[in-house]
């Protein structure tokens, strides 16, 4: 309650014309927690550093300590706080804070949790997703369904995490996802807002590329909607540049990209080309399904916001399906960065190769193919099936996203496509007159059966 009284924090706002609003304002104990910084790579350190988290609050409310609501036990358990306390003791921490401060302040409390899944991203990069799991569950259990000093709670996340995992114990939660209609304009700025704020700070004229840069979020039956951090971070600094990309944590969506099937790999190329990509989405994410259900990975990339939904209906087997695009400039040019960023470690390489290739060096093209193929076989793998024995498809698809990074503005680059009576691997379809096209296939001659290049490839064309 240390906001009560503080009319001056919300006068002037539309909330503050609604007098059920005014007279809550600062009558409940709130208590807030955020897991936005928890991102470690093990366990042990996310454990951690969700603990410091929970010390951290009952070191804000120590004065509860001198108030004369807490036994002599219950002081000792207050001292007990710590990150490396006992796991019974971490479980049952806020739900124990929650009665302190119910019985200081003598009313139920509310909790907000910000960024609840931020960690469990983490643990399934990071290899101790059943570790965090088990952790969590205790600790949503003991804080959201046994907490009888509990008012109301709002947990804020960027994925629906299925029931089947941390929240298997939770009957009480109302879930809000990105196509429900209830606080569908609260999540971001809608058109007539921002339009409203360019106009004010003297940038209406630039309304068309903001809107190509950061609208394209949709909640509900609300489209056009603004990420806040984006637009006032622009309206501050009056570049157009990537905000919210650069905050958030994209090693799991880079993970499943980088790692995924070629298919998946050919959507990116569609998805960043800007074309739409059709998909059955489940607004449920099971993370157990996101290396064996393609369509789980367009789920998560729509919920974390990455994608938007430019028109949905039923297939013809009857199921929803969902056309997706990429939702704005902001998060094409944060892809194009990540994947520059996997050919970081092979720079000078790729770039002889790009160069070999407009000058038509097929000798050279192959000396640096292998050399890059050597060290990126096993970077754009899972590391369970070695590209070099099962799918060596994985890496060229992730060889293509990286050539299309630099080459995009001369060349529209696909690949694996049908044409005539088979596929291509990759074709580069020049931008300019000036420009060749190009083709590229692809092949693999085993040394056990002794394959050379020439059968392998079944007699190939030099270019002139």
């Amino acid at each position: 309650m240390e906001y009560a009284g503080r009319s001056d924090l919300f006068q002037g706002l539309s909330i503050w014309r609604d007098e059920k609003y005014r007279n809550l304002q600062g009558t409940y104990p709130v208590v807030y927690l955020s897991f936005a910084k928890v991102k470690e790579h093990s366990f042990v350190g996310t454990r951690k550093k969700i603990c410091l988290g929970i010390k951290r609050l009952y070191n804000k409310y120590d004065f509860l300590l001198g108030s004369g609501c807490l036994n002599g036990e219950e002081k000792k358990l207050y001292l007990k706080m710590a990150d490396d306390m006992e796991d019974h003791l971490a479980s049952e921490a806020l739900n124990m804070l929650s009665e302190y401060l119910m019985r200081y302040y003598g009313k139920k409390v509310i909790i907000l949790l910000d960024e609840y899944d931020t960690p469990m991203q983490e643990a399934y990069t990071g290899g101790y997703w059943d570790e965090l799991v088990l952790f969590m569950r205790n600790l949503f259990n003991a804080t959201f369904k046994t907490n009888p000093f509990l008012e109301k709670a709002l947990m804020a996340g960027i994925t629906r995490v299925s029931k089947e995992s941390v929240f298997s114990d939770l009957n009480n939660i109302e879930v809000v996802a990105t196509t429900s209609e209830k606080y569908e304009s609260s999540f971001g700025f809608t058109q007539e807002e921002v339009w409203e704020a360019l106009e004010e700070y003297g940038l209406f004229d630039q309304r068309g590329r903001v809107k190509s840069w950061y609208d394209g979020f949709a909640f509900g039956r609300v489209q056009d909607i603004y990420n806040p951090w984006s637009i006032i971070n622009y309206l501050d600094k009056r570049i157009f540049t990537t905000y919210w990309a650069n905050t958030s944590s994209n090693s799991l969506v880079g993970c499943l990209i980088r790692e995924g099937s070629a298919q998946t790999k050919v959507a990116m190329e569609d998805l960043l080309s800007g074309r739409k990509l059709c998909a059955q989405i489940d607004e449920q994410i099971v993370f157990s399904q996101l290396k064996s259900n393609e369509n789980a990975i367009w789920s998560l990339l729509l919920a974390t916001g990455y994608l938007r939904v430019e028109k949905y209906g039923l297939n013809q087997k009857e199921r929803m399906e969902y056309e997706l695009a990429l939702t704005n400039r902001e998060v094409a040019i944060m892809f194009e960065k990540m994947i520059d960023e996997w050919f970081k470690e092979f720079t000078s390489d790729y770039n002889t190769f790009v160069k070999a290739l407009m000058q038509r060096d097929i000798d050279a093209m192959n000396t640096y193919i292998n050399r890059i193929s050597a060290v990126t076989f096993s970077y754009f793998d899972t590391g369970k099936n070695p590209s070099a024995e099962s799918e060596p498809e994985r890496f060229y698809h992730g060889f293509v996203l990286g050539l299309m990074v630099d080459l995009e503005d001369r060349y529209k680059i696909t690949s694996n496509r049908e044409s005539g009576f088979g596929r291509y691997d990759v074709v580069l379809e020049p931008r300019r007159v000036s420009d060749d096209a190009v083709i590229i296939e692809f092949k693999v001659c085993s040394p056990a059966k002794k394959t050379d290049i020439g059968r392998g490839c079944g007699g190939c064309i030099r270019p002139n």
